[in-house]
């Protein structure tokens, strides 16, 4: 101990922090002279008092004692008592053991990150407040000086100790929401703009609430820069569709599949996102993920490279690879249908489409047929047509047993319920052909909804 004290006294008097920071070529020397831990370091300023006294509070002295290395991000008295002031508390006893924990935590990083080696970009902190456990995120934004989550400057970098380094920063870093990872994001400034244009807070007071979980998929700045609109989409709409309400789905966790967004069409149906992993993160088949997992305390940012426009029924055919030969059906010449224009229109529709698993057996029915191109265009448009309802947005729970609504062709196809499993219902084409799987329902474009089906659906031909 008394080794210890004779140590601070060196440090008091030589100055402490202007000593650690040397040039680089005297860091064999400053190690000797700081042969001590951050923890240590942090005794030894009296303007880190507040922060010794939070650390001891929550037993995370010790941990700074360990090997490491670490970084630590060391808020001052002044931002310690500025951020006591803003939350309404009258002192550090004030604020709960384990909200102070994640806290503290929130300001170390694992290694040894000298202010030379940080650039743009995040890190994540020891904290584990992050949404599902997750270690929160901290945005390192280096343009101008070092600043964290875009609320702490460092005024004192590269304070050195033998289990990593200590930057001095001017306040205390809270515990991100969304919103606040957002506005730290200078790259992400085109989307504030957009949650708050006319002083709007529906999104900002949505996005910041801690009792629920979202993911958003963060347009950047280039992306706000290169979209048009060209459907005409209310703007609030398009920008609720890249949220997703009620889960923090982390790049781990995404898989081929569908998920159901904050937006809905006219008739307050919820709009259904297409995501697929197979070449990185994309959705709807052209914004692609460029910064995952941004992790907040109340859900996960994903950065996109686009701005993910509401979809039409034919945005999932062409973003779904399982949609590839109903694609190739839809695009092939057909004497004065125009399937991908009509599927885009208005609406709605109601599309009952088939795997390529299903159209790879209806070619292998007939020996002439190789390729969907194969097929006689007549015969292909009375099939498609079959598969279509007009100006209806039938959902699952609309169906009823027996139900039997008219297609585009003219032949009527029967609903049956319940399904066999694994079918979730099933379906009696217009050839009579019955116990067709309905596979997956609810699958909700802007201008309709698709459910898929196991087996082309055949109208009946003897007419």
């Amino acid at each position: 101990m008394k080794k210890i004290a004779k140590l601070f006294g060196v440090f008091a008097m030589a100055g402490l922090f202007t000593l650690a920071s040397c040039d680089n070529n005297n860091d064999d020397d400053n190690m000797q002279m700081t042969a001590t831990t951050i923890a240590d370091l942090a005794g030894a300023n009296n303007d880190l008092s507040i922060l010794v006294e939070a650390l001891t509070r929550t037993n995370l002295v010790t941990t700074l004692q360990g090997d490491g290395p670490f970084t630590v991000f060391a808020p001052t008295n002044q931002a310690f008592t500025d951020f006591l002031a803003a939350n309404n508390f009258n002192s550090l006893d004030e604020v709960p053991t384990s909200t102070l924990t994640q806290i503290l935590l929130n300001h170390v990083v694992s290694g040894t990150n000298r202010s030379t080696d940080l650039t743009t970009g995040y890190r994540s902190s020891l904290s584990t407040a992050g949404a599902d456990g997750r270690n929160l995120s901290l945005f390192v934004d280096t343009s101008a000086g070092v600043v964290i989550n875009g609320v702490a400057t460092v005024s004192t970098p590269d304070v050195t100790a033998d289990n990593g380094v200590v930057h001095v920063v001017n306040n205390v870093i809270g515990l991100p929401t969304i919103v606040d990872h957002a506005v730290a994001n200078s790259d992400l400034s085109s989307l504030v703009g957009a949650l708050t244009a006319n002083g709007n807070t529906t999104f900002t007071d949505l996005l910041s609430d801690n009792t629920q979980l979202f993911t958003v998929f963060a347009p950047v700045n280039s992306a706000f820069a290169s979209f048009t609109n060209p459907n005409g989409n209310d703007i609030d709409n398009v920008l609720s569709y890249h949220v997703i309400p009620g889960t923090a789905a982390f790049a781990d966790e995404l898989s081929n599949s569908y998920v159901t967004t904050a937006a809905a069409n006219a008739d307050g149906d919820n709009l259904s996102q297409y995501i697929n992993i197979d070449n990185g993160v994309m959705i709807n088949g052209n914004s692609t993920v460029a910064a995952a997992d941004i992790v907040a305390t109340n859900g996960v940012v994903h950065a996109v490279n686009e701005v993910i426009d509401l979809p039409t029924v034919v945005t999932f055919a062409a973003a779904d690879p399982t949609f590839a030969p109903l694609v190739e059906a839809l695009t092939t010449a057909t004497p004065g249908t125009d399937f991908v224009s009509v599927l885009s229109g208005t609406g709605p529709f109601t599309v009952f489409a088939p795997t390529a698993d299903a159209f790879q057996t209806l070619l292998d029915s007939n020996m002439d047929w190789t390729t969907v191109d194969d097929i006689e265009e007549g015969l292909l448009t009375s099939v498609l047509q079959h598969h279509v309802l007009n100006e209806l947005n039938v959902r699952s729970g609309d169906l009823t047993d027996g139900i039997a609504p008219a297609t585009l062709e003219g032949d009527a196809i029967t609903i049956n319920l319940p399904g066999t499993a694994p079918n979730i219902a099933e379906v009696t084409d217009g050839a009579g052909n019955a116990g067709i799987g309905i596979v997956v329902v609810d699958v909700q474009a802007n201008n309709g909804v698709i459910h898929v089906i196991n087996t082309v659906l055949i109208p009946d031909t003897s007419n």
